[in-house]
């Protein structure tokens, strides 16, 4: 690639003298691959031509003397634009090579996309736009106008070349994110910002420091989704929630797939990314076990196995009409596809397939909260209360996070209020009565006052 030329002032006499003597040219750019120099001499200059040929290499030929002692004559000196002309002709516009365009921080975010849109959709067997897609794009690249929602503008952070990108440019973009955003959703866009930047670290300028320039000023405890105490369900909560599910789906007609997904969510207290994973031979029916693929989060793209679950009957007896008859590694969960009748607008069902994200229970879910008089539960408050539920029974905090696909210091950090409660629990079971009681011969002597105590 052709370097990148940082223009010099060369055009008036008084310029170039301000310019300092050494050893290589000072260049300007005519266009593309074709550069005009001013060589610095300790007595006058000189105006050389660079020519790109490709494969980061240049042509460079002395063209005439600069007009620094003597007047321009446009034969044996030239002045500044006489020199232009002369490098034009002495290499001429169709000679050089097109230089290769510079490399944008919008080419390298829609190359990180397309990697990850092929990624999710080799995982759900279908094509699919992955979650770094919609985050990248609305607030990255732009969006075109689609039905009701308005064009959004690609922001001035996407035209910016890697080669130029500096601290300051990526600081900025970060600060003008809304303040709207929650900044669990601000974390999760910058670490795809920034795996799609040090993707391509070779066309990136060397001083830029990613991590520290769009590093958050809000805290990490700030940061954090810790479980909030509207979040943490009891049990007859629960039950009032499947029950609305139940309901909700039959009037719907959702033949039993939004219940058997609520179902399970609640069973595991697993991610819904796992639990879309799920084959029929992970419900194993006699054992009463659900069978919970890891997830994909951490280095390395996730963890091979899978974690056992036992579950109540009434689960299995939901998942039944699920597994039997159906093949070993067809997914758990499915749902119903609709396709528009060709020529109307009337939609029908088409084919049956897995859930793919989290968002195509959202309506549906906002249906069951509203019907369970709970309105401002989330999804995810079902893997909250079934790490709390763990918590309170006493259950090893190890066993519980293993349970739960996720580490002891996470547990520690999001749900240290439930741990503290269960440890004083223990301790309060634990307390031994050591003190005599008053019936017993006991007595609590008084004593006396300061002024008795003195009078003695």
């Amino acid at each position: 690639m052709a370097k990148r030329v940082k223009d010099a002032q060369l055009d008036s006499r008084a310029a170039r003298e301000k310019l300092k003597v050494r050893g290589k040219p000072y260049y300007r750019a005519l266009a593309r691959g074709l550069h005009l120099g001013y060589r610095k001499n300790k007595v006058g200059g000189v105006w050389v031509a660079r020519l790109y040929t490709g494969d980061r290499s240049y042509k460079v030929e002395t063209i005439k003397p600069a007009d620094d002692r003597l007047p321009a004559d446009g034969a044996s000196v030239l002045d500044f634009w006489q020199a232009q002309d002369a490098a034009r002709q002495l290499y001429g516009r169709q000679n050089a090579p097109a230089e290769p365009e510079a490399v944008t921080v919008r080419r390298v975010v829609e190359d990180y996309i397309r990697k990850r849109d092929e990624r999710d959709s080799r995982r759900r067997g279908s094509a699919v736009r992955s979650d770094a897609s919609r985050r990248l794009g609305r607030y990255v690249l732009g969006q075109k106008k689609r039905g009701n929602h308005d064009a959004i503008p690609a922001t001035s952070l996407a035209g910016i070349a890697m080669a130029n990108l500096a601290d300051d440019d990526l600081a900025g973009w970060r600060k003008s994110l809304p303040d709207t955003l929650k900044e669990t959703t601000k974390r999760r866009l910058v670490n795809d910002l920034k795996a799609a930047l040090n993707g391509q670290r070779k066309q990136l300028n060397p001083a830029v420091d990613v991590k520290a320039a769009l590093k958050s000023d809000v805290t990490d405890d700030e940061a954090d989704p810790v479980a909030r105490d509207s979040q943490i369900l009891s049990d007859a909560q629960i039950m009032r929630l499947l029950g609305a599910a139940g309901q909700i789906d039959a009037e719907l007609g959702w033949d039993g797939d939004l219940f058997r997904l609520v179902s399970v969510l609640n069973a595991t207290g697993a991610r819904f990314s796992q639990i879309a994973r799920m084959k029929v031979r992970d419900c194993q029916l006699a054992e009463a076990r659900l069978l919970v693929p890891s997830s994909r989060k951490g280095k390395g793209g996730g963890k091979a196995g899978s974690i056992t679950i036992p579950v109540e009957p009434a689960v299995i007896d939901a998942l039944r009409p699920a597994v039997v008859g159906r093949a070993g590694d067809a997914p758990l969960l499915e749902r119903w596809r609709h396709r528009q009748t060709p020529g109307s607008i009337r939609w029908v069902r088409g084919e049956r397939g897995p859930w793919q994200t989290s968002t195509e229970m959202d309506r549906s879910w906002r249906a069951i909260r509203e019907r369970a008089q709970m309105p401002g539960v989330i999804a995810y408050a079902l893997r909250h209360s079934s790490i709390v539920r763990g918590i309170r029974q006493n259950l090893p905090i190890r066993l519980v996070a293993a349970a739960h696909d996720t580490s002891v210091a996470m547990i520690e950090k999001h749900y240290a209020k439930w741990i503290t409660s269960g440890l004083e629990e223990m301790a309060r079971a634990a307390i031994v009565p050591l003190m005599p009681p008053a019936d017993a011969g006991g007595k609590v002597l008084q004593l006396p006052s300061r002024s008795k105590q003195k009078a003695l």
